[in-house]
């Protein structure tokens, strides 16, 4: 159960890595890494509308946010394995090959998918979200209070 829980955290991980990265990132990576095996489509990338939820305060009752274009694709490798890839907005490439990613990723070529696509992906998420918190921290006002002297 463990092993498998294991599996599933990791594919979850991957898949939302991919789901995120700019599609520009992931074609540049994959076309690098001229790794694309013989396949079927299971399902053409096809573009739709999830409904986003928020919460105030990140507590209380959920609410509707509204909604977010997404594309999504499934192949299937010759070997039988398949892979999905589900990806925000409406790039219908950046669907197929996070579907292409995601089967050889449950392949024996995983090692190689993973350092030569998923960590410089990884990697270039990293780097944005440390841009983004330095930004964030030079507009950081620290308010104090100075003692007056009334009593």
């Amino acid at each position: 159960m463990q092993a498998t829980d294991d599996s599933q955290a990791a594919r979850k991980a991957w898949l939302g890595l991919l789901a995120k990265a700019p599609g520009g990132e992931v074609a540049a990576l994959w076309s690098a890494a001229d790794m694309t095996p013989a396949h079927s489509v299971l399902r053409a990338p096809e573009i739709g509308a999830v409904m986003v939820r928020g919460r105030a305060g990140a507590v209380g009752a959920a609410f509707n946010l509204g909604e977010m274009s997404v594309t999504r694709a499934s192949i299937r490798l010759a070997d039988g394995t398949v892979g999905h890839g589900y990806v925000q907005g409406r790039d219908r490439t950046h669907a197929l090959q996070a579907a292409l990613i995601d089967a050889l990723m449950q392949t024996d070529v995983a090692g190689q998918v993973e350092s030569t696509v998923l960590a410089p992906l990884r990697a270039a998420a990293t780097d944005r979200k440390a841009t983004r918190a330095a930004k964030a921290a030079a507009t950081k006002v620290d308010f104090f209070t100075l003692v007056r002297g009334e009593d």
